[in-house]
């Protein structure tokens, strides 16, 4: 009886819109009107919709960027804590802290912080851009006179969201604002590294990147597996920020495949093309996840084994 309304709630709100999306895939549905069977229209029209392709490569773009780098960058803030002899309390709260604000005022804020003129990043550039062209100029006395009539040979910080070149690594840097999670989940396993394989290594002479790469990582080794597949399935799924921030521009470089489910579901309201899609983007995250596990093998080491 207590567990009651907890089946209640997974049938009728899990369960049951993950079951008849299976079936409206396979329907012409528009939500006003009835479902109509039409088969496997709906995945041949996907198939030569260039949207599809666009926001399928964006995608796998995206993620093959945002996810090594997530996991490397929380790793080294993991090891920094982990070393740090005072202030590992502040430390911890200030890398923690972009997680716990939500993904619109984040999307606002690095709104603000990629900004051309005045944002932040670009207020840093500039000078480093000035002092670039300078020396350039310095170096070649032609160059000055030829910067002078072509502006375009001058470097400049980038517009970052109005450039379709800058867009998506834009992008990718912000991901790396929400890596302190990540970071903590690393740390309550270095927590539990044995300090005697350390003392070990150190007897035999190792250095510290010895020990980090033949005691900390096979040791920490299936967290960050947990990782991997934890980022597989959050780059996969990014949605709220660049919608926010670019609506998928400039020219679709920031049109990722959740948005085009979106859009398709809640703008053009083909429920059933929307739900095709999402089986698709299913199908891919399981497949990456089902070679996440392939590869994993022989790679991490669980306690015991």
């Amino acid at each position: 009886m207590l567990a009651a309304p907890w089946i209640l709630g997974m049938g009728l709100f899990t369960l049951y819109p993950f079951c008849a999306s299976i079936y409206y895939s396979f329907t012409d549905f528009s939500v006003l009107q009835k479902p109509v069977f039409i088969g496997l229209d709906n995945f041949r029209e996907i198939s030569k919709d260039p949207n599809f392709w666009t926001a399928l490569t964006n995608t796998i773009v995206y993620a093959a960027l945002a996810i090594p780098l997530g996991l490397f960058v929380s790793l080294v803030l993991a090891l920094l804590m982990n070393g740090a002899r005072r202030g590992q309390a502040l430390y911890s709260a200030v890398f923690y802290l972009p997680h716990l604000i939500p993904a619109t005022v984040s999307a606002i804020l690095w709104m603000w912080i990629f900004e051309p003129q005045f944002g932040l990043i670009n207020s840093a550039l500039r000078p480093i851009c000035d002092a670039l062209n300078w020396l350039r100029a310095s170096i070649d006395p032609t160059l000055a006179e030829k910067m002078r009539q072509n502006p375009a040979l001058i470097w400049s910080p980038p517009a970052w969201m109005g450039s379709a070149t800058w867009a998506l690594p834009g992008l990718v840097l912000m991901a790396l604002w929400n890596v302190g999670q990540t970071a903590f989940i690393y740390l309550a396993k270095l927590k539990d590294v044995p300090h005697e394989l350390y003392e070990a290594a150190e007897i035999d002479g190792a250095s510290t990147w010895q020990k980090i790469w033949h005691v900390t990582l096979p040791q920490i080794s299936p967290v960050i597996f947990f990782n991997v597949i934890m980022g597989i399935i959050s780059a996969f799924q990014v949605f709220a920020e660049p919608y926010i921030m670019t609506l998928g521009g400039p020219g679709n470089a920031t049109f990722f495949l959740p948005q085009f489910i979106y859009e398709s579901a809640f703008r053009d309201m083909h429920m059933g093309y929307a739900s095709a899609l999402a089986w698709i983007l299913f199908m891919i995250i399981l497949a990456l996840t089902a070679l996440a596990f392939r590869l994993s093998r022989g790679r991490v080491h669980y306690a015991g084994k």
